[in-house]
């Protein structure tokens, strides 16, 4: 179990960086939720059953079944073809508060965290538009294997409730990005601690503190391993308990030896190889997007802080 996340802690980041093979990929999981016990009758319940019961005139009783069916026939064909068609835009009547987002993984179906497609408009160098197609997800499951020992480490003052995983191409299918949520144990004091950390420390920059790639064999992704990783972008959210992150390389399974962070490889006139190639417009605006469609299930608007 993940120990407990103490706000303001610093943690020393000295682990060496190991590498190791993807899991396959797999829906995400529901937890099904436990029968109701069955109580006796009180002598209240007894009574109302003993109660004669008032004659009902058929033709009312007919057209109130109908009324019924009808109403439960649309209300469960509309929640049906929600969930089977995996509609990222059918949001929940209420949206989570902080404490619930963290469950949020066993909740919403995975084409609502991951969308199937992405549309990038204006996101990728000088606002040209971008689009992303999803070609794997893996399994949900502990940080130990999603991330970098050393990115574990620093991430560990909030704990790790699940680590979920996601990898898309662009339409040209020459680059691919692997876009993660972490779900943490931590409230939001400490969350807003981290935050000011990878900030005021610099640790969005830091190479080796880029998230791992998730490449998938038989996909274009099968070439996409930690030498291969060029840009990245961490974001850690203040107003939820989740960090979200993406790494980006090239789909052709090249050697990035200058990788650079996502901020830096946007900039104008920036000329590496992830910079040109557009590779931080990707990790950026996957991880946006990523971050939105959660947003649509947690954390309402007026619980975030201005």
């Amino acid at each position: 179990m993940p120990p407990q996340p103490v706000a303001g802690r610093s943690v020393p980041l000295s682990v060496p960086r190991t590498g190791g093979p993807a899991a396959a990929p797999a829906h995400f999981r529901s937890s099904p939720l436990p029968y109701a016990d069955i109580l006796p009758e009180t002598p209240t319940e007894i009574t109302t059953r003993l109660r004669p019961i008032r004659t009902r005139h058929p033709a009312r009783t007919a057209a109130a079944l109908i009324c019924v069916v009808l109403g439960l026939g649309l209300t469960g064909g509309a929640l049906a073809g929600s969930w089977l068609a995996g509609d990222s835009s059918a949001a929940p009547a209420a949206r989570a508060g902080y404490e619930d987002t963290r469950t949020l993984w066993r909740s919403v179906p995975v084409d609502s965290l991951f969308p199937p497609a992405l549309k990038g408009t204006g996101a990728g160098p000088g606002g040209a538009d971008r689009a992303w197609t999803r070609i794997a997800v893996a399994p949900d499951g502990p940080c130990t294997g999603a991330l970098d020992p050393l990115l574990a480490r620093a991430l560990r003052p909030v704990g790790c409730v699940r680590a979920l995983r996601a990898t898309y191409t662009d339409a040209t299918g020459s680059s691919v990005t692997t876009v993660g949520m972490v779900f943490t144990r931590a409230d939001r004091n400490a969350m807003a601690t981290l935050r000011s950390r990878f900030s005021g420390e610099g640790l969005t920059e830091r190479a080796d503190l880029m998230p791992r790639a998730y490449g998938v064999p038989g996909t274009v992704a099968a070439g996409f391993g930690d030498k291969q990783r060029a840009s990245w972008t961490v974001g850690v959210l203040s107003d939820a308990p989740v960090i979200v992150y993406a790494v980006s390389g090239f789909a052709d399974g090249r050697t990035v030896t200058d990788p650079q962070p996502a901020n830096e490889a946007m900039a104008s006139g920036a000329t590496s190889a992830p910079a040109q190639a557009g590779l931080g417009h990707e990790a950026k605006g996957i991880a946006d997007r990523i971050e939105r469609a959660l947003r649509k299930f947690a954390t309402p608007a007026q619980e975030r802080p201005e």
